[in-house]
């Protein structure tokens, strides 16, 4: 089996944890594997590693490569050069097996920034699926409603067939009185976003309802090189795979989900699948609570106190405080739209980001120039790079830097300094015992991580 994990999502709801340039799917909820690596997990009992094709943007590249490569290094991860909804990308990650693989082969294709537990009864969910699949049906994953959700879309079902049902219609996201009349009902069905079905038949329903992205596909060529070109990819039209396919297409069939799920889509299904204190909260970082109930409060760095208060979520970072009623939490969507409207780089990133090698801290920034305090642990290094924007100025503060610059080596010590122009190839290296720490000035007319140019990397992020 083919697996396509579509990792592109930038988690607005889950502001101000999750940022643009570091989604919810890179983020570890308990401190152990990301979103990411628990479906790329999830699905290596299907498909082995070179079977597995993430799709996600150029912009969440770098990190998604090295989450999965810390599992299997035979991953395939496609970048985006540019958002275009669903539909393109999963036509896209599809000609990429179909070129690369038999195209009767059967596809899994799912989310990853759903949380599900129980492998062993997902597993099972798919191999009902499967049964559908070689029957030329592409098969939805229903998920049995517990409540009456209105952030989900739902699916409709009619008549039962073999493993699950043959679907009626696809709905939108509705009001909490349809919502309640779908729940009385009994044939509808969260969807989850999961689908299967033959690479064929997949590839002929594109073709057949989406001509638009279908006449694209041809002009990859993915036996050359894993790439997608801007060249091509700009032509498809944004659209996602409900509206261009699944609505029309009359070969959908669904299977009911056997296992948990959460998609982790606002705070307050954060706080629901979290272990919970004898008042009904969930609690992290240095927070102090008096007669407090049934929250969700989440501190990062600074001292949080909380007194006489029910069902709020309140979370802090670095940069950052969100409040909200607990369900109100879709609507931190908003707040994120309207800072994204303001350009506040609290959309962006946090500003302390970690990497493989260490990790960085955005002390200031203005016109033209950003700071940095950057900390490379022992024995790391960063790869080998230029940028077309930006020069740069290194400080150590502690420990010595091994610096590549252009054809040559420095060994910069404490109090010392070290000019990198713009252009120029560098590596900045701590092959000692003892961290390293510099203060980094970047200046120039374009201050962005996407300006990195990599030419060596020991991450495996070239």
């Amino acid at each position: 089996m083919k697996s396509i994990i579509l990792a592109g999502g930038s988690g607005s709801r889950l502001w101000p944890l999750s940022r643009d340039e570091y989604p919810k799917q890179l983020l570890s909820f308990d401190k152990n594997e990301s979103l990411l690596q628990k479906t790329f997990n999830r699905l290596s009992s299907l498909s082995k590693g070179n079977d597995i094709l993430t799709i996600t943007n150029i912009k969440h590249y770098s990190n998604i490569k090295l989450q999965l490569n810390q599992i299997d290094k035979n991953n395939i991860v496609l970048a985006e050069p540019l958002g275009k909804n669903t539909a393109p990308a999963i036509a896209t990650a599809l000609e990429y097996f179909n070129q690369t693989n038999d195209n009767d082969d059967i596809v899994i294709i799912l989310p990853s920034d759903a949380l599900i537990k129980d492998v062993e009864k997902f597993n099972k969910t798919v191999e009902n699926a499967v049964s559908l699949a070689k029957e030329g049906y592409i098969v939805t994953f229903g998920i049995k409603p517990k409540y009456p959700e209105t952030g989900y879309g739902y699916i409709k079902t009619k008549s039962k067939m073999m493993d699950g049902y043959i679907v009626d219609r696809f709905v939108e996201k509705p009001d909490l009185t349809t919502a309640k009349s779908y729940l009385e009902e009994g044939n509808y069905y969260w969807n989850g976003g999961i689908f299967m079905g033959k690479i064929s038949v997949f590839m002929s329903e594109i073709q057949k309802y989406c001509p638009d992205i279908y006449k694209n596909l041809s002009e990859f060529n993915f036996s050359e090189k894993p790439e997608i070109k801007y060249s091509i990819y700009e032509k498809m039209p944004s659209i996602s795979i409900d509206y261009a396919v699944m609505e029309k297409s009359d070969k959908i069939a669904l299977v009911e989900l056997l296992s948990d799920w959460n998609d982790l889509g606002s705070w307050q299904s954060m706080y629901s699948v979290k272990e919970k204190d004898k008042d009904g909260n969930v609690i992290t970082g240095k927070v102090v609570t008096n007669n407090v109930k049934n929250s969700f409060i989440y501190s990062q760095k600074e001292l949080v106190a909380v007194s006489d208060l029910e069902d709020i979520i309140l979370v802090e970072t670095q940069d950052a405080i969100m409040a909200c009623k607990m369900d109100k939490s879709q609507n931190v969507k908003k707040l994120y739209e309207k800072l994204k409207q303001q350009e506040s780089d609290t959309t962006k990133l946090h500003k302390t980001v970690f990497r493989p090698w260490g990790y960085y801290t955005c002390m200031n920034s203005g016109e033209g120039y950003l700071t940095k305090t950057i900390c490379v642990m022992p024995k790391q290094k960063l790869s080998l790079q230029s940028h077309n924007h930006r020069s740069e100025h290194w400080v150590v503060l502690e420990g010595t830097a091994l610096v590549i610059k252009g054809d040559k080596e420095y060994n910069v010590y404490a109090g010392d300094s070290i000019d990198i122009p713009l252009g120029v190839k560098h590596s900045l290296q701590n092959p000692y015992d003892a961290e390293l720490k510099i203060i980094e000035i970047q200046k120039g007319d374009y201050i962005s991580e996407d300006d990195i140019i990599r030419y060596e990397d020991c991450y495996g992020r070239v």
